[in-house]
């Protein structure tokens, strides 16, 4: 629980930079390039140091690495990005919040997965401590916002269908192999992605957009990843999203430090629910361990 709360927290992190670095005049492309460019060798190093003494890849692994690192590390986060462009930072969050439900939902229907009642209530917790915040604060106001809102949408279920095969291949690979082995296939693709839709020319961005992409490629990607893996090898898929409650929380905390946003009762009402489902699902192992 500590690393999936860790990891969501960090995680959190990347809406505020990529508002930031928007105020630059850089695009979704050539963004999501320079955060992958400046995670791909660290994901590189971590493939290679998890993988010594380990079995070749079969075909088979080579084809989940693939399509896991497409659906959770490629196209989820280019979705996200492309999103981010015409929602604020708080809607983001509120739409990828739906994610603990729809991996709940695809354990149950790809893997006959049970949902005990511990974690719908969790849930239900962590979901209206969310309103409580967001439910004052969200406007609809734009005629670009349903155009960000549905690919932000897509970005959520492409990191659920992610997370709901994570947990199976994780257990053939390991947490760290996996994880760097599909980010980099992610990496990879993001760079290609920018060379094929992008001049040269593209690549001469504003300095703090340089150093924004190194802080989104270190504390809120490859940290994060990381930690989200181990957690998921360690206390399951499902169990990892529903953790994920703290992350819109943590986002709002993050705006009214970095970006000026005030501070209301809101957020104060919604931090405690949200603190109480967390509370909840960590005492879910030790039930069911009994």
């Amino acid at each position: 629980m500590t690393l999936a709360i860790a990891g969501s927290i960090a995680f959190s992190g990347k809406a505020i930079i990529v508002k930031l670095a928007y105020r630059y005049g850089v695009d979704a492309v050539t963004l999501i390039m320079y955060r992958m460019l400046f995670a791909l060798p660290m994901f590189l190093i971590l493939a290679a140091w998890s993988g010594r003494g380990k079995p070749a890849l079969t075909w088979r692994d080579i084809r989940a690495i693939a399509g896991l690192g497409f659906s959770g590390y490629y196209l989820a986060s280019f979705l996200d990005f492309a999103g981010l462009r015409y929602i604020s930072a708080s809607l983001e969050r509120l739409i990828l919040y739906l994610n603990p439900t729809l991996v709940l939902g695809l354990g149950v229907i790809l893997f006959g997965r049970r949902v005990q009642r511990s974690q719908l209530v969790a849930l239900a917790l962590s979901y209206v401590g969310v309103l409580c915040v967001f439910g004052k604060e969200v406007a609809l106001e734009g005629a670009n916002v349903p155009l960000g809102a549905l690919l932000v949408f897509g970005s959520t279920v492409s990191y659920a269908v992610y997370l709901a095969y994570s947990g199976e291949e994780v257990r053939r690979l390991g947490a760290l192999r996996l994880t760097g082995l599909a980010s980099s296939v992610a990496c990879i693709i993001c760079i290609v992605q920018f060379w094929m839709l992008r001049p040269l020319s593209a690549m001469a961005v504003a300095a703090p957009v340089l150093w924004l992409s190194l802080l989104n490629a270190t504390v809120c990607t490859f940290a994060p990843v990381l930690m989200v893996m181990m957690a998921i090898e360690r206390i399951g898929a499902p169990l990892t999203a529903q953790a994920g409650a703290i992350g819109p929380l943590s986002t709002i905390f993050m705006a009214v430090v970095l970006l000026g946003e005030p501070f209301s009762i809101w957020v104060a009402a919604g931090t405690a629910l949200v603190l109480a489902g967390i509370w909840l699902l960590a005492r879910q192992p030790a039930a069911s361990a009994a």
